[in-house]
């Protein structure tokens, strides 16, 4: 299992506006070249997101399905990336002040990532984790410096 935190500068219900738009996925998840199709309904559970990952010519097609969804505290998905098997994401936004802090959870739950699980895979899903982790604290402060100061944080 792979667990990163990251303090943003922000509060909860903004970060929580970034995590619930699936259509802006692909401005800070780490790896995704194109958000394919969001469910309407996005991220009540059931609902899916089609994303295309990869890094240059290689790509594959993953969907992530809601598992878990508290809005502006939880949100639990399944990323089915075949034939790579599938794993759970768990992001929990936990107020801190004014602030959020952000605990990720990666995990794999079927295929051959179970059988690589362990510490190399484990440090290398961290080091991507904390690239995506700065980039949506980097996305969300910068919004909350761009909105007016009466303008509520969605």
């Amino acid at each position: 299992m792979s667990r990163n935190r990251r303090l943003i500068l922000s509060p909860p219900s903004r970060v929580w506006g970034l995590l619930a738009d699936g259509h802006r996925y692909g401005e800070w998840v780490s790896g995704t070249q194109q958000v394919t199709a969001a469910d309407p309904h996005w991220p009540e559970v059931g609902a899916r997101l089609r994303v295309r990952v990869g890094l240059g010519p290689l790509t594959l097609d993953d969907t992530c399905v809601v598992r878990i969804c508290e809005p502006e505290r939880r949100l639990e998905l399944e990323a089915k990336a075949e034939p790579f098997g599938a794993a759970r994401i768990a992001m929990n936004l936990v107020p801190w002040g004014e602030n959020t802090l952000f605990l990720l959870e990666w995990h794999p739950l079927r295929g051959p990532g179970t059988r690589m699980h362990g510490l190399p895979v484990d440090y290398l899903v961290s080091i991507r984790n904390g690239m995506m982790l700065t980039k949506l604290a980097r996305i969300a402060v910068r919004e909350q410096h761009a909105a007016p100061a009466s303008a509520p944080a969605s």
